[in-house]
């Protein structure tokens, strides 16, 4: 077992307190867009069967009722397995769709080599006039949500909510953000800018570099 992996800590989700609780490691860590004094582990709620489901179960309750169909779910980040089971979820809760083929598609946006999400052509018809769901694993200070946004806007596809496992913003260009976890379910979860962090101003070295998918130790 890594050093890291050692000291994970599991909470709860205080909203959802049943719900498989979320692994945090306390540390100095650096994403692409800020430095974080927690890497929110997710490897197992995106792999395991029995997590990927019940995160799909909390999150369809979101949308089940919703008087908007949804017609496509955008799988960033590796949530392809929930986002599977989150279009079961909405169809099995009587969720209308009305699309002409009846049905709820469930993609993943390629990415250039700087990081813009973009479809192939066979792929644009899914999205084009559709609604749709942005599924994210984490979202820390809410970049890469717009980036989704935008490439959305750009295809034309009408975003009609964003959900995540793990987020520390609440709305995003008035697009709700509906979450299962949230930083007040991790005491003292904060993220900070390289300029501001109290960690590097100590000289405290960066322990490893994270995303979604995991970390790379330096």
């Amino acid at each position: 077992m890594s050093t890291l992996e050692s000291r994970i800590i599991k909470y709860p989700s205080r909203k959802y307190s049943k719900m498989v609780p979320l692994k945090a490691i306390p540390g100095h860590f650096v994403t692409n867009h800020s430095h974080i004094n927690y890497y929110i582990d997710l490897t197992t709620i995106k792999s395991r069967l029995s997590e990927a489901s019940q995160c799909a179960h909390i999150l369809a309750q979101q949308y089940a009722d919703s008087p908007i169909p949804i017609d496509t779910i955008v799988c960033l980040d590796g949530t392809d397995v929930i986002g599977t089971f989150l279009a079961q979820e909405l169809k099995n809760a009587g969720h209308s769709i009305r699309n002409k083929h009846q049905t709820i598609y469930v993609i993943n946006p390629e990415r250039t080599a700087n990081s813009q999400l973009f479809f192939r052509e066979n792929v644009e018809p899914m999205v084009r006039g559709k609604n749709v769901i942005l599924l994210m694993a984490s979202v820390t200070t809410g970049i890469s949500i717009r980036r989704g946004i935008e490439c959305m806007g750009y295809y034309g596809g009408l975003i009609r909510g964003v959900a995540t496992i793990f987020s520390a913003v609440k709305h995003m260009d008035d697009v709700p953000v509906n979450t299962i976890f949230t930083s007040d379910d991790i005491p003292g979860y904060a993220s900070y800018d390289g300029h501001s962090c109290p960690y590097c101003q100590k000289k405290i070295p960066v322990e490893a570099m994270v995303n979604s998918f995991g970390y790379s130790k330096l």
